[in-house]
């Protein structure tokens, strides 16, 4: 998945409150804190004013950064509110892989699974978005979803996956749930559209878990 990747990290609440320059730092504050408070911001002068501002006004928000132009921002227009979001983390590569989907107007987290282990970033994105298509269809649910992965995309439009990754003892889980979503989409329709986030136009999609 190409996309954007925060580079500084604010603790507001965490072992030494602050900001952090990688991800594994700002899990050395904030792993085993409780209620810990954290966010990843694209530069140091966001960051640093998120830290002065309190994590009231950023934690658990939706806050759009952009790297674009004004006019690359209007020719590209505002994310449509009244959709579903769908994201997937895995730490490592391969390694331990979740993913969810999210409400967009509402932030409500709709469903989440894993963790898979022995997976791939790329096979959670495909399965979010399989998920999601199947679950909307059961309740009639004909808005669009929104996904940051080019990859997962293309395999939801051929119908198929195409991971490189192999079948192992550790990740069946995984590669049952893959062989389910093929099956789904040869043999169902659907009305929802699937759309491209635009990560550096929109900021992380809502559905992100916040681990970059």
């Amino acid at each position: 998945m190409a996309k954007k990747k925060n580079k500084f990290y604010v603790v507001w609440e965490g072992f030494n409150p602050g900001i952090y320059k990688t991800w594994n730092e700002c899990q050395l504050q904030t792993k085993g804190y409780p209620n810990a408070k954290y966010k990843g911001f694209p530069t140091y002068d966001i960051a640093k004013k998120a830290l002065t501002e309190g994590y009231e006004n950023y934690w658990g928000k939706d806050i759009f950064f952009s790297l674009l132009s004004e006019e690359e921002l209007k020719l590209i227009g505002e994310p449509i509110k009244n959709s579903m979001t769908v994201d997937a983390a895995c730490q490592g590569v391969p390694g331990t892989m979740e993913y969810q989907g999210v409400d967009f107007s509402t932030g409500k987290i709709v469903f989440h699974k894993g963790p898979f282990l022995d997976s791939t970033n790329n096979i959670g994105e495909y399965l979010a978005l399989v998920h999601a298509l199947a679950l909307m269809k059961k309740t009639n649910d004909n808005r669009p979803i929104y996904s940051d992965s080019k990859i997962a995309i293309g395999w939801v439009k051929e119908k198929k996956h195409r991971t490189n990754h192999e079948l192992s003892k550790l990740n069946k889980d995984s590669f049952e749930l893959l062989e389910r979503a093929d099956k789904w989409l040869q043999e169902n329709s659907y009305n929802n559209k699937i759309l491209k986030w635009e990560t550096k136009a929109w900021g992380e999609i809502p559905a992100d878990f916040g681990r970059k």
